[in-house]
């Protein structure tokens, strides 16, 4: 007898191989059979005739490092189909951590400045109850939660650890002792059964106050002696974060250390604006060194790495102006009808333009990037769409459109800038990453970037978009697997993933036809009140974590049967 059979599905195992009907019977956490099971009792069974019957979503990229110590259910992430996470990425979180105020805040104001999560809330949603990583993993561990859950070694974690307060400091180089120690940490860390160890190289990573992350500029022998970690643990993954300047300078530091350690490795890849076609220099040289049997992959976005502006945001162009500064903290509705004040919005407009860089500079200098969202949201707009244009066939200053639009649905419009993935105006540079051998879907950010960015709903657009929706799409078969074994597998998990007899009973039951993101919206819900954005999607029917019915048609059945995945 099963304990779940659901029964008459068009069945996407996550192989690759081509969709067939079938029933999938589960007995406790596991698969046992696929097939034509009519007549077999079950203590509960699901009608999926006329929906996919898909393995559940594998995200090898979040951030819920503080989330998963106070929250259960993980959304947006566990909204979307996903049942299984990687977070730790970017080489951010809190473990290890020396115990004490200034540790603590020195990691917390990392995170919020480099994944814009509300220090306030980390401050008051972190239990702390943990000094090294192993310790880390416990705590999260003995919170049941509706996924499950893997977790990454943060470089920048690691390096302050051992280094002091030197290791914040990426002008600083660890001492060979200091390595060392790093080494045998990393080891620590993968016997406790981390996935791997992240680690940043971006500009773009900085504390709070604006100083840069400590691992910018790592040494060689730094990176070499946490490869070493890994090689001598046998197991874990290594994945990097880079500006790729000085690309093969760079592409080469990230190859040695995958040749040490004997594991794989992946880095960030988005088509950039001031360099629209580096992607395929970067997937040139990965593509060299798999042929030469090191595995190097890119991680990639099924659609653009969009901001969203809104007033409930923390990103909009007036926010920085001194006649905005008395609106800050006021609730949307009071915000709006104040800007409606015609004196306000002459001073705000002017004062805009005299900010110096930001978003302002941003969208004055490309207003045609700019669009209104839309629900559904719309994530590949056409030209024509954008506030530019719009302007431009109102005969109007496009900046002055910006200010009234964001008033509109009462404070609660959010704009759109596709600011990575869209240089030519459409998602083909993404499509060609996506088919790559050498890629893999990445960079959802799930439970960071929460007031201005949200695409922890990347899964759920990857189906509906490329195999249902775009007219040059990827096959259905194609896109699970990319979703699903291909991501478990790169990270070492091959109990997921995959429809087959034996395997881990994670499962979505989709109505394809029906499946669309709604508009993100700003719930109040962290610790201390904490604001987030949060996507929901419709057409997600069933979604099934280790045999038990975790969602139905997007709520929460209470079931909590995610783990802790130790590696």
């Amino acid at each position: 007898m099963f304990d779940l059979l659901i029964k008459g599905g068009r069945v996407v195992d996550g192989t690759g191989a081509a969709a067939r009907t079938a029933d999938v019977g589960i007995v406790g956490d596991r698969i046992t059979e696929v097939g034509e099971l009519a007549g077999r009792a079950a203590a509960r069974t699901i009608d999926a005739d006329g929906a996919l019957v898909t393995p559940g979503w594998v995200d090898i990229h979040t951030h819920y490092d503080g989330q998963a110590t106070w929250d259960s259910v993980m959304a947006p992430s566990s909204l979307h189909g996903v049942t299984s996470i990687v977070m730790g990425n970017c080489g951010v979180g809190f473990a290890p951590a020396r115990p004490g105020a200034a540790e603590h805040d020195a990691l917390i104001a990392l995170m919020e400045g480099v994944e814009d999560i509300p220090g306030s809330a980390l401050h008051e949603g972190l239990p702390w109850d943990w000094e090294s990583f192993p310790e880390y993993l416990d705590s999260v561990s003995r919170r049941p939660h509706a996924i499950d859950i893997g977790a990454m070694l943060p470089h920048a974690a690691l390096r302050a650890y051992v280094m002091g307060e030197r290791g914040a400091n990426y002008k600083e180089d660890p001492t060979e002792a200091e390595i060392g120690e790093m080494t045998r940490l990393t080891i620590e860390a993968l016997e406790a059964g981390a996935v791997g160890v992240g680690t940043s190289r971006t500009v773009n990573h900085r504390s709070r106050d604006g100083r840069k992350i400590g691992t910018l500029t790592a040494r060689t022998e730094e990176l070499l002696g946490i490869a070493e970690g890994l090689r001598i643990a046998g197991k874990g993954v290594l994945q990097f974060v880079s500006d790729f300047k000085g690309l093969e300078v760079e592409l080469g530091l990230m190859r040695q250390a995958a040749e040490v350690s004997g594991r794989p490795l992946s880095v960030s890849l988005v088509q950039a604006d001031p360099v629209p076609d580096r992607w395929r220099e970067v997937l040139r040289v990965l593509e060299r060194a798999n042929a030469d049997g090191v595995t190097m992959k890119a991680q990639v976005a099924c659609r653009p790495v969009g901001l969203l502006i809104g007033l409930h945001g923390s990103m909009h162009p007036f926010v920085k102006t001194p006649s905005y500064a008395p609106l800050l903290g006021l609730p949307v509705a009071e915000q709006v009808a104040r800007m409606r004040d015609p004196e306000l919005r002459e001073r705000l407009l002017a004062e805009a333009r005299e900010v110096r860089g930001g978003l302002y500079a941003m969208v004055a200098k490309q207003p045609q990037k700019l669009f209104r969202l839309g629900d559904p949201p719309n994530y590949e707009p056409h030209p024509d769409d954008s506030l530019a244009a719009e302007a431009q066939r109102l005969g109007r200053d496009p900046m002055e459109l910006v200010y009234d639009v964001l008033l509109e649905r009462a404070g609660e419009e959010l704009l759109y800038v596709p600011a990575g993935n869209f240089s030519g105006y459409s998602l083909d540079a993404a499509r060609e990453m996506l088919l790559s051998d050498v890629c893999l879907p990445g960079l959802s950010d799930g439970g960071a970037h929460v007031s201005f960015i949200c695409d922890a709903s990347f899964p759920t657009y990857l189906l509906a978009h490329w195999a249902r929706d775009r007219a040059e799409g990827l096959p259905l078969e194609f896109v699970v697997k990319r979703q699903t074994s291909d991501t478990a597998r790169h990270v070492g998990w091959t109990d997921r993933g995959v429809l087959a007899p034996g395997y881990l009973a994670d499962l979505n039951v989709i109505d394809f036809d029906r499946l669309q993101l709604r508009r993100p919206t700003m719930i109040n819900d962290l610790p201390a009140g904490g604001r987030r954005l949060m996507q929901t999607a419709e057409g997600y029917r069933h979604t099934v974590k280790r045999g038990t019915v975790t969602f139905d048609e997007g709520t929460h059945t209470g079931a909590l049967p995610g783990q802790l995945v130790r590696s």
